[in-house]
């Protein structure tokens, strides 16, 4: 893109506060969407909860990028907690979608945050942007965060689901938990290992980001993971040869089922999901293997 000024919500997050700052470094204005009044002409106020963006803020952005909510794995998942998961992310991106749907000269897209939690369990079968929702809460969260994009789709803003996966980075994250626990030699397999995680280095989820961005004919959902989905144990042996540390401890199904309730059944679950639209579209991966993207989040 040509210098742009690009709202960003999420933006203390880990993906989020990467974003920002690779707009920045090569130039673009970024306005951050903050929880309370806006302290600068950078940011703009708005409140999920009460489904309120001070839409005047996104005056003149050529592009808005929305991935605030509630961490999946961040708390054990009670029915209030998974209120907040859902409303979270359905609140919140209806509130962005009728801001930008308001304007006179609306943002050319909407990058809206999403979850490769979409599919469900997969078990061996891989799945591209074509496959329906699965079963369970994560795929009715993301079926309902991704159609309250609907104001922005109706107003004819390029509208884009970015289906994450797990993103690959010592920072933070789910893979952020990992990393301490190898490095102490208490890294293992969960469970059985054989299910699938569908990976992505943090530097290539943000070059995703801006190659949607910059991408005119994409829109729709779009798969952000590497091209090659790997099963837990071989993550696990990935993660001792990197860090020469031994990988002899696992996590057993049951143990996690009585540690992390409902959870569980997401961490055992097994999601083998391409990025067919990001290669269609010519986007080259910088850290396709595993090993690759676990040592790009050591450097």
């Amino acid at each position: 893109m040509l210098r742009s000024r690009i709202a960003v919500s999420g933006s203390t997050g880990l993906i989020g506060a990467a974003l920002t700052r690779s707009l920045r470094s090569d130039g673009h204005e970024v306005v951050r969407l903050v929880r309370r009044p806006a302290a600068s002409g950078d940011e703009v106020e708005w409140d999920p909860k009460r489904q309120y963006v001070d839409a005047a803020g996104l005056a003149g952005c050529d592009a808005v990028v929305h991935l605030a909510g509630a961490g999946v794995g961040d708390h054990r998942w009670t029915e209030a907690y998974k209120r907040e998961i859902r409303d979270s992310r359905v609140l919140g991106t209806a509130a962005v979608a009728e801001a930008v749907a308001s304007l006179d000269s609306p943002p050319k897209v909407l990058l809206s945050g999403s979850a490769i939690g979409f599919y469900g369990d997969t078990g061996d079968r891989a799945v591209d942007e074509s496959a329906s929702p699965g079963d369970g809460f994560l795929p009715s969260v993301c079926v309902e965060w991704e159609e309250a994009t609907a104001p922005a789709e109706e107003a004819g803003i390029r509208t884009v689901h970015a289906r994450t996966g797990l993103v690959v980075s010592a920072d933070g994250g789910a893979w952020g938990r990992l990393f301490p626990l190898f490095r102490a030699g208490l890294g293992g397999r969960l469970g059985n290992g054989r299910q699938y995680w569908s990976f992505i280095a943090l530097h290539d989820h943000i070059a995703a980001l801006r190659h949607i961005l910059d991408t005119e004919t994409l829109s729709g959902a779009v798969n952000l993971t590497g091209p090659s989905p790997v099963t837990n144990a071989q993550v696990t042996a990935a993660m001792g040869r990197v860090l020469r540390r031994p990988t002899l401890f696992t996590a057993p199904a049951p143990a996690l089922k009585i540690a992390l309730g409902e959870f569980s059944g997401d961490v055992l679950g097994s999601q083998r999901v391409l990025p067919a639209r990001l290669l269609e579209s010519g986007f080259s991966f910088a850290f396709p293997g595993i090993e690759d993207a676990v040592r790009a989040a050591l450097r």
